[in-house]
């Protein structure tokens, strides 16, 4: 099993060249915009989604915003209509946008008590998406990756019974079609993972050279004072053993920039967004403090 304290002693110890800058979006002043994408291209046009919502509220939207070097800025796209959903991710699957998101609602019988699950939503361009799937009750940080065979790696994020605060879950369909609630529910979790006072979940997958598999993903816990301290990670994913090998931490809060929360018990959160891989280096994206985002230059983990 990993734990943070052994992870982020490990982390702090090692040599490492950080390089984090704020990344900017006009078109929703007054509006925070974190829990971002790596960017993408759809349509010609370089995009990345991000969780946009008043500093107030957990009411959010998922936007899209498209680059413009020429000002350093992310400008809201506004021909395409914004999803009611938190979080949001995106993969390719059959050369179709696979994008993501967290879809949170409350309970007719108690409207005080909030469900969520997650949805997947497929883009055949800014102007045309349709939902695909549903995910189960209670379930975030559900990705999908395209496997050079063409089967789909499902990674599962349970809670409760199963998953305790959250863990990793990991299953293969054949086809999209074959994605079902059932399936997910029965994945077995990952060998080797989260103790049981933690938790975490993946953010990212990646094909690495030789067809191994990297996973961005997060560790977090709570402390004495219910303040979360949430870390960006890495890990290797064996699909033979299905253990999670060669965990690491990549970014704690302090490799940031100064910048607001959304509140107090926030301060210390990190939400992994996607890893751009350059060669011997990477860029992070990342949510921080629920309120900014921005994009952090560090060694290639996978290396």
């Amino acid at each position: 099993m990993i734990t943070i304290s052994e992870l982020i002693t490990k982390y702090r110890k090692e040599p490492n060249s950080k390089l984090a800058e704020r990344l900017i979006f006009t078109g929703v002043e007054g509006l925070d915009v974190y829990n971002i994408t790596a960017p993408f291209v759809l349509d010609n046009t370089r995009l990345i989604a991000g969780r946009v919502e008043a500093r107030d509220s957990e009411q959010s939207d998922i936007c899209f915003f498209e680059e413009l070097p020429q000002h350093k800025t992310w400008n809201k796209v506004e021909t395409t209509q914004p999803l009611k959903l938190q979080d949001p991710f995106y993969t390719w699957i059959d050369d179709k946008l696979i994008l993501g998101g967290v879809e949170v609602f409350f309970d007719e019988r108690d409207p005080r008590k909030a469900q969520w699950r997650t949805c997947l939503y497929e883009f055949e361009n800014l102007q045309s998406h349709k939902r695909i799937f549903v995910g189960p009750l209670g379930m975030k940080d559900l990705r999908l990756k395209q496997l050079e065979d063409g089967r789909i790696l499902v990674l599962t994020r349970p809670q409760g019974e199963k998953g305790g605060r959250g863990k990793i879950g990991c299953t293969i369909v054949n086809h999209l079609n074959e994605l079902t609630i059932e399936a997910i529910e029965q994945a077995p979790l990952l060998k080797n993972q989260f103790i049981d006072t933690e938790w975490g979940g993946a953010n990212e997958i990646h094909i690495l050279n030789g067809g191994r598999i990297g996973v961005l993903g997060h560790i977090a816990q709570l402390d004495e004072q219910q303040n979360r301290h949430y870390y960006a990670m890495t890990f290797e994913l064996d699909l033979e053993s299905l253990e999670m090998k060669s965990p690491k931490i990549i970014a704690e809060r302090s490799d940031f920039l100064d910048g607001p929360a959304k509140r107090e018990d926030l301060i210390d959160v990190v939400f992994s967004g996607g890893l751009v891989l350059i060669d011997d280096q990477a860029d992070l994206y990342a949510g921080i403090s629920d309120a900014d985002a921005q994009r952090l230059r560090i060694s290639n983990p996978f290396s």
